[in-house]
């Protein structure tokens, strides 16, 4: 029978190990309970403004009692904060399979199992899921044909696809907080838009789910990328900031379901 100290190791271990992966390696920064838990440590992070993200959805949903369903949860900072804003049941699904064991593993650590359910596998968005109060679909989409899914589509055919698997999440959910990336497989010859601008994703993404979705609100970054803020979008901030970089000018969309129970 292992130790908690033995336990801790291998929590740090694992870490680790996403670092060493081809992409989505020290992606997401510690949340506070797991931080505490591991102690100091010198791995380095290259964090994709969790916070920032975590205050303004945080300012626009209240995450308490409600159950939870993140698809792609990395490391699992979105998971450990919603357990923070006292969240029901967090369901969460990751196919990176070092990512997936440490969310487990802390999971087990500070005993909440019984609201945390880890699934160690990609989503099928394929599936008919128990309905849930929110999804966390963040920085997913645009991966479509890489990490997951048919590999031989055109890029046409993955926006396509896209907004399918967008729009079959209105039958499993009342709310929908969405990001996704410009670049199809992170690949930045493979832009999805034209000009690579707010407006083109912003429009993509209302006309694509009409019918689906009532988009709700939609944040932007603004600021520098050493501090920056997520506020709501206005005739100023919709235009393209170049010195923000690819990440901070992804639209953050929170949606309704438009279908009923």
């Amino acid at each position: 029978m292992q130790t908690q100290s033995q336990d801790i190791h291998r929590l740090i271990s694992l870490l680790k190990n996403t670092t060493n992966t081809k992409k989505h390696s020290a992606y997401q920064v510690l949340p506070e309970i797991i931080k505490n838990l591991i102690g100091k440590t010198d791995i380095k992070f290259y964090p994709k403004y969790e916070k920032e993200r975590l205050n303004y959805i945080t300012k626009k949903v209240n995450i308490k009692d409600k159950t939870i369903l993140d698809i792609g949860c990395n490391t699992g900072y979105f998971v450990f904060e919603f357990l923070e804003q006292e969240a029901k049941k967090i369901t969460c699904y990751e196919g990176g399979k070092h990512h997936s064991q440490f969310v487990e593993l802390a999971t087990q650590l500070i005993k909440q199992e019984k609201t945390i359910k880890v699934i160690s596998e990609y989503y099928d968005f394929n599936s008919t899921t128990e309905r849930c109060d929110i999804v966390l679909l963040l920085n997913v989409l645009h991966h479509l044909g890489d990490d997951y899914g048919e590999k031989n589509q055109t890029r046409a055919e993955a926006k396509d696809n896209m907004l399918n698997q967008l729009n079959s999440m209105s039958r499993n959910t009342n709310l929908l907080i969405f990001q996704m990336g410009f670049n199809w497989k992170g690949d930045i010859n493979q832009c999805l838009f034209e000009q690579g601008t707010k407006s083109e994703m912003i429009h993509f993404i209302k006309n694509g789910t009409k019918g689906y979705w009532d988009i709700m609100d939609i944040g932007v970054a603004v600021g520098s990328k050493q501090n920056a803020e997520y506020i709501d979008l206005n005739d100023e901030n919709i235009e393209r900031k170049d010195s923000l970089g690819e990440f901070l000018n992804r639209p953050l969309f929170i949606m309704k379901s438009l279908l009923k129970d």
